[in-house]
Formats: structure tokens, sequence, C-alpha cells
């Protein structure tokens, strides 16, 4: 598995998406899931699976599935 294909299992499992969602259109409050506790939610599931440990100004800037990847490349791993 990628570590895109992770990051989209990531925002699957932490926002409850079904198979078929577009995860990589996803923006913040586009989908009833992710609402603020849902983003929490996205956030420690990202930080689990990549070993990582985000910083309040990361976790409040991010609003996308694109600035989540941005965000995994800055702080674990270059070729997400």
């Amino acid at each position: 598995m990628s570590d895109t294909d992770t990051l989209i299992q990531a925002f699957r499992t932490a926002l409850e998406l079904p198979e078929d969602a577009d995860v990589e259109a996803l923006v913040y409050g586009s989908h009833p899931h992710w609402d603020s506790i849902g983003h929490m939610a996205l956030i420690a599931e990202i930080e689990a699976v990549f070993d990582v440990m985000f910083d309040t100004d990361d976790v409040l800037a991010l609003d996308s599935f694109d600035g989540a990847v941005e965000l995994v490349r800055r702080h674990a791993l270059p070729a997400v």
C-alpha cells in the first residue's frame, strides 16, 4: 500500500467514510463526519498511522486531503 493509499484509509477510518467516497476531494466541513470532533479523530488517526506528532498550528491549519498530504510530507514521509 502506498503512503497516499495509507492516508486515504486513515481518512476513511477516522471519518467513517464509505469506500466510494472521493477522499482526495475532501475539504473540512464538506462531509457531515468532518466536523470538529471528526477533525480530532482524523488527526489522531494520521498521527498513529504515520507515527508523527503535529503541533497545534498544523492541527488548526489542516483543512483538506491535499493539506494532509503536505502535512505528512513535512513531518514524516517525503514520498507521500
